[in-house]
């Protein structure tokens, strides 16, 4: 199991006014998190964190691969993945705020957990419809969906066929 405690990061214990951190983000780090959207990945994020005068700029620069399933087929597919995200950290005591953007951490700790945020992030660069390339999708599959929806999944469209409703209106246009 991956460790958590890694992606913690000690504000308050910062030495310099800019510090880079690097994590690799794999498998185990999305089971311990116990997350459904995401099966297994292979991600690079690299962390730049300035301290400015009541705040800290963090900039997370995600790429690498997640593997989900496909909508069509359940197979296992590959996502690339390459997001960027910026975040503000201040200390104090609500932990509550109105913006996104902004994270309160408590003054007395002063230790970000960014492991969730790292989740948050790659989980919202995955497009919402992730299917494979067309032609890649399991044959059987998508000729058991076919057969059982009366659909047609290969990726052809019947633009000839008309609904006979608005082919009916169409006449009394002419």
């Amino acid at each position: 199991m991956c460790s958590l405690e890694t992606f913690k990061i000690d504000l308050k214990g910062m030495k310099t006014d800019e510090q880079c951190l690097e994590f690799d983000v794999d498998g185990d780090f999305f089971k311990t998190l116990n997350t459904s959207e995401v099966n297994d990945g292979a991600l690079h994020v690299s962390v730049s964190i300035r301290k400015a005068t009541g705040f800290y700029e963090l900039l997370f620069h995600t790429e690498g691969t997640v593997t989900v399933p496909c909508d069509i087929c359940l197979e296992d597919m590959e996502q690339p993945i390459v997001t960027d995200n910026r975040l503000v950290a201040k200390l104090g005591i609500a932990t509550n705020t109105d913006d996104d953007d902004v994270v309160i951490v408590d003054e007395n700790e002063g230790i970000l957990d960014t492991a969730w945020l790292i989740y948050e992030f790659i989980a919202l660069a995955i497009p919402i419809k992730h299917v494979h390339a067309p032609g890649k999708c399991n044959r059987v599959m998508t000729q058991k969906l076919e057969e059982l929806s009366g659909a047609d999944l290969s990726g052809k469209e019947e633009a000839d066929k008309i609904d006979p409703r608005w082919e009916a209106l169409l006449k009394l246009k002419k």
